[in-house]
């Protein structure tokens, strides 16, 4: 009997849920081979990487190695980065894997190719700079955990900058800029001081442009990490010292969630200092300022850029059908239009979602795809016609940190929504990474990690200060 060769690439939230399914349903036999493909070596789920750049959360403690998963879980990974496909021959074309600087010469692996008999593409997306003159070389997108360290990193040298720059010019009266009891010139805070006045405060400046889920939650996390700082002994006031602006061009920050959560973010927001420019978009971004279509210019030591999503170049090589932001078109099967060899779901396809457009890139999207491609596999192995996927809108719920949570909640299961905010909010926001976890691990791991992370949190600082 021949051997079925499934290859998933894309070590995601939805493409690792995939594998370890698939491996623990067959990975033990002999028919059915599965491997996953994946550029890193490791996964860290997404829609926390906010809180990586904020320095909340140590990567060292959440990333999961795709080796050991693939050992516990009865897989094999491939290290690479897909760069072509083959249909005719069914073969994926992987890249050279480049050795680092301290493990030698030369390639680690050659490019080469790996051959499948279903192939699923789960790659999900980039950062969409829509052509912004300077974005993407003045800024800092959150695709990756090097990108969030980088932000992390910079992020520390700004705080250490302003301060030693505020101990160098002390404000009137014997009493530092940094102390937050000096006064400010709102005439020289965007810009040199006025003559005969002196130096003006110096500041930490944020910019994030793009106001959905990732650019509001890492502002709040942003305003968390500037108070805990100052409680570690870096003295710069908090909310005087460390200024955080969102701009977003659309009329409301959250577009694609209703007004109310919309409302009740913003809100939260503005008691945080938290500047919100809405209606206004980017027209250029320098090395250490942000210029609006509308006139503005923004000081910024770092910006953060979350505007907007587009699925990886290389789906547009593959001879696939793509649209606009190049999502593998996708039937509702997730097979491709173009090969029902080939599955795509999560962020880089478009699937169709009656009467509301497409599904949209949401990690709860990628798990329910996930959860119906392994019976659609099974369908598939077993020569039946292969189910149809239906997307169920569970609500969306937005982190503020420590401060709160807000969100629409139940709107697959009752037909409407019901508004959350609060203890309740966070509670639920946090169980959906613990979902994620006991996907990958199980239930009682998962409940093992909670304890243990509850555990460990009180022999580490609340921020990662190195």
């Amino acid at each position: 009997m021949s051997v079925h060769r499934i290859v998933v690439v894309g070590g995601g939230a939805g493409g690792l849920e995939l594998v370890t399914r698939l491996g623990d349903k067959y990975g033990r036999g002999k028919d059915v081979r599965i491997t996953l493909v994946d550029r890193s070596s490791s996964h860290i789920w997404k829609p926390l990487l906010h809180e990586v750049a904020a320095g909340v959360m140590d990567t060292a403690t959440h990333q999961l190695s795709y080796v050991a998963q693939a050992n516990w879980h009865h897989f094999e990974f491939a290290a690479g980065e897909m760069i072509g496909l083959d249909r005719e021959a069914k073969t994926i074309r992987l890249a050279a894997l480049p050795a680092a600087p301290d493990e030698g010469e030369g390639d680690l692996l050659p490019e080469r190719t790996l051959p499948y008999d279903t192939l699923v593409l789960a790659i999900g997306s980039t950062t969409n700079f829509f052509g912004v003159p300077g974005a993407q070389e003045n800024t800092i997108a959150l695709d990756t955990v090097e990108q969030a360290e980088r932000f992390r990193r910079r992020l520390m040298a700004a705080c250490v900058r302003a301060q030693n720059a505020a101990e160098e010019f002390p404000s009137p009266g014997g009493q530092t800029a940094a102390n937050g009891a000096g006064t400010t010139n709102d005439a020289a805070v965007d810009g040199a001081p006025l003559p005969g006045q002196p130096p003006a405060r110096p500041k930490v400046n944020l910019v994030i442009v793009g106001a959905g889920a990732t650019g509001v939650e890492l502002s709040a996390e942003l305003r968390n990490t500037a108070e805990v700082l100052r409680s570690y002994g870096l003295r710069l006031d908090p909310r005087k010292d460390v200024r955080i602006t969102i701009i977003e061009s659309s009329p409301r920050i959250l577009k694609a969630l209703p007004e109310r959560v919309s409302g009740a973010v913003a809100g939260l927001l503005g008691k945080l200092d938290v500047d919100i420019l809405c209606g206004d978009s980017v027209a250029e971004v320098r090395k250490h300022e942000v210029t609006t279509t509308g006139g503005k210019v923004l000081p910024a030591d770092i910006t953060v850029w979350s505007a907007g999503i587009t699925a990886p170049a290389v789906l547009g090589t593959l001879g696939l059908a793509v649209n606009r932001l190049n999502q593998v078109e996708v039937l509702p099967t997730l097979q491709s239009k173009s090969d029902p060899d080939i599955f795509a779901f999560g962020d880089c396809a478009s699937c169709e979602w009656p009467e509301h457009g497409f599904v949209p890139p949401r990690a709860q999207a990628a798990h329910q795809q996930a959860s119906f491609l392994v019976k659609a596999i099974d369908a598939r192995l077993k020569g039946q016609a292969l189910p149809t996927f239906t997307y169920r809108d569970f609500g969306s719920l937005v982190s503020l940190g420590k401060f709160s949570a807000v969100g629409n909640l139940m709107g697959g299961l009752i037909g409407g929504s019901m508004f959350i905010e609060g203890l309740f909010a966070r509670v639920m926001y946090t169980s959906l990474y613990r979902m994620h976890v006991a996907a990958l691990h199980g239930v009682w791991r998962m409940m093992l990690d909670t304890v243990a992370n509850r555990l460990r949190r009180s022999t580490v600082p609340r921020v990662k200060l190195h």
